[in-house]
């Protein structure tokens, strides 16, 4: 294991990344994101050492060309612990009250989306667009797709995410579903007074209203807005393939949460397959990594590199 390098902290926010070297000439990067309270050096080597249940492969015996960073998220204060510092991508609260307190994700997830965006951009450079791989677990996972959704060059080889959800899903549902009409005249008709913030800037917003004859592009500006991160505001999430597993018995991020994401992700045009895992609860399987690794094999240039 390698601690050093991977990518160029962003303002000092985040620790230096993990990194496994590839056990061959490298050629394809995973980018992969531990959940909330977490770090790289937690989260890495148990996900590294599960072999799946077909073939009993890890990882790296699947992709020995791989070169896995696995990012530590900056150390803050969560406001639903009202206590010590913990490691997480954005702030957030309850999740079973997720329409809530939405302004607690924005900076996060406007410093984190850049941070991730940086370490992409940077392995693209060496491996090629078709051979990098965003992942993430839980916060990560949240944190993945809200990246992927920002993303704005070209499209790289696919997104997985487990036991996940979407941030700002029901706004974007409701944008991206033309059902926005309750917002366009008064921005605090609806909800109460914690979702001040968060209507008021999905009726405000200059580039929000730019695009009304294209929904999901307007959902996209929308969430661009909202985080606050530049770029041109293009749709490259479109050609990116994405794979959610979510486990039925999770008790953290509920599967109604997994549904959520992958109803949104479809109506603003994403590629998308969920699998649900019976009897699964807020982790990885050995079954999930199967899938995992066999979406991994179709969408990766396996066949044209030899591998």
């Amino acid at each position: 294991m390698d601690s050093s390098g991977g990518g160029k902290n962003l303002r000092g926010l985040f620790p230096e990344p993990m990194i496994i070297s590839p056990q061959l000439e490298h050629r394809q990067t995973f980018i992969i994101l531990h959940g909330r309270g977490s770090t790289a050096e937690k989260f890495g080597p148990p996900l590294l050492s599960t072999a799946t249940t077909v073939g009993k492969e890890t990882l790296q015996t699947a992709f020995p060309h791989a070169k896995i960073i696995f990012p530590t998220a900056s150390s803050n204060r969560a406001t639903i612990y009202k206590r010590s510092y913990t490691h997480q991508w954005f702030d957030n609260w309850h999740l079973e009250d997720r329409t809530k307190r939405q302004d607690l994700q924005r900076e996060g997830l406007r410093a984190s989306s850049a941070y991730i965006h940086s370490l992409l951009q940077k392995e693209i450079e060496i491996v090629g667009k078709e051979n990098v791989v965003l992942w993430g677990l839980s916060q990560g996972c949240a944190t993945s797709l809200t990246a992927l959704l920002t993303w704005d060059s070209a499209p790289f080889a696919a997104v997985v995410g487990m036991c996940g959800w979407l941030p700002f899903a029901n706004l974007l549902e409701e944008i991206a579903g033309g059902n926005d009409s309750e917002f366009s005249s008064d921005p605090f008709s609806a909800g109460d007074e914690d979702d001040d913030d968060i209507t008021g800037s999905l009726s405000s917003s200059s580039s929000y209203g730019a695009a009304k004859n294209d929904l999901p592009t307007q959902a996209i500006m929308f969430l661009r807005d909202e985080i606050e991160i530049g770029g041109k505001g293009g749709m490259a999430f479109q050609k990116i393939p994405v794979f959610l597993g979510h486990g039925t018995e999770d008790e953290r991020v509920t599967i109604e949460l997994g549904r959520e994401a992958k109803a949104c992700l479809e109506l603003v045009g994403a590629d998308v397959q969920m699998v649900e895992y019976r009897g699964c609860g807020h982790w990885y399987s050995e079954e999930m990594l199967s899938d995992i690794f066999e979406f991994l094999r179709e969408k990766l240039r396996t066949k044209e590199i030899g591998v």
